[in-house]
């Protein structure tokens, strides 16, 4: 991911007042140059914020005005793109919730379809579902039919509950079910583009409603034909990775991974080592033997439990591997983690443990003492 001075900084800033000042002759953008010249201590959601402010003070005026100069820097301005457009869109769209009419709200949505090409509207989109939920929804699913794949995308993407860098839509965490119309249309696109955006979206609705998902999913993988089978079975896994990881049964069974209902003998995960320091590496290895009369599919993951600053341990799960074994068959498996310093997580010196986690189903725990370097 870029730094915030790599994707909107004063060059961007200057840019888009000179796309402006073409587009709205007899227009100075003064505020959006002062701005320019404050961005470097801001991050990067300050800084849109902050153009976003000075675009609206210096173009002024009612919505229907500032539509007409960003359609015409869209038609007249070949610079007028990338990073610069997130300021404009989420100004077009707060500029359409101040006005309140139903006029502004839909040629708003007119304008950030047209602009989503250009960059994405997602973020500002957010604006007009929090000032006018059902008619934003309306529309996101009349843009399902759109020729554009971005807009398109825009439909899921912008309605997702929990879309990462922008504000909440309080109505969509508690309504899981709304936006289920819109991915009922898209999970089958014939944009790659589309179809992750879409498994992000439901992905994001598991937090909050498991059941409908796996039901969703289920619904999907049910009406499947040879052309689509495989795109839809990619969109489903994707779709479901945060319940798999917890080890939902539902999530499990419904992609083929039943509990093994005492069919397996664990033996493990064994470590090579009780105690190692934050940037080395411990190894676990466990045997897994199928008593059954039947094959067995089996999703394997493993569970590291962290120690925390509080003095409890929090878990994450990794994928391990999957694999099938047939009456009496046995496999053996291995992993080396890594405990090297990464930027998403904090290591604290403590008890840790790892687990097998089989299809759902927690098998073993090991302990193992992780500390801190020297001076660390």
């Amino acid at each position: 991911m870029p730094f915030a001075d790599e994707m909107i900084d004063r060059r961007t800033a200057l840019d888009l007042a000179d796309a402006l000042e073409v587009a709205a002759p007899g227009t100075s953008p003064t505020r959006l140059r002062t701005a320019a010249e404050s961005l470097s201590e801001l991050s990067l959601r300050e800084r849109v914020d902050a153009l976003r402010a000075a675009m609206l003070q210096d173009l002024g005026g009612p919505f229907t005005d500032l539509a007409t100069v960003v359609r015409r820097a869209i038609r007249d301005s070949p610079t007028f793109r990338g990073w610069m457009i997130w300021p404009v869109s989420t100004a077009v769209a707060e500029s359409a919730a101040a006005n309140g009419s139903a006029a502004a709200t839909a040629d708003a949505l007119d304008l950030l379809a047209e602009l989503t090409g250009l960059l994405t509207s997602e973020f500002a989109l957010r604006t007009l579902l929090r000032h006018d939920l059902e008619h934003v929804l309306a529309q996101a699913l009349e843009w399902t039919h759109s020729q554009d794949e971005h807009v398109r995308r825009l439909a899921s993407e912008g309605t997702r509950p929990y879309l990462p860098w922008a504000v909440r839509v309080p109505r969509l965490t508690a309504e899981p079910g709304r936006t289920i119309p819109i991915l009922d249309r898209l999970h089958r696109d014939p944009s790659e583009y589309v179809r992750r955006s879409v498994a992000n979206h439901l992905n994001d609705l598991s937090r909050d409603d498991p059941a409908l998902v796996v039901a969703t999913t289920a619904r999907w993988l049910g009406s499947v034909d040879a052309a689509t089978e495989k795109a839809t079975e990619k969109v489903v896994r994707h779709a479901l990775r945060t319940l798999l990881k917890r080890g939902d049964p539902a999530a499990l069974a419904l992609l083929g991974y039943p509990d093994p209902a005492g069919a397996l003998v664990v033996d493990g995960p064994h470590l090579d080592r009780a105690r190692l320091v934050v940037g080395e590496s411990i190894e676990l290895q466990a045997t897994v033997r199928n008593t059954g009369e039947e094959s067995v599919r089996l999703m394997i993951d493993y569970v590291v439990h962290h120690a925390t600053a509080a003095g409890t341990q929090s878990t994450k799960a990794f994928k391990l591997t999957t694999l099938t074994l047939g009456p009496g068959q046995e496999r053996d498996v291995r992993k080396v983690h890594s405990f090297r310093p990464i930027t998403t997580r904090r290591y604290y010196s403590g008890p840790h443990a790892v687990a097998l986690q089989i299809n759902g189903v927690t098998s073993g725990r090991q302990d193992f003492h992780l500390d801190l370097p020297a001076g660390g």
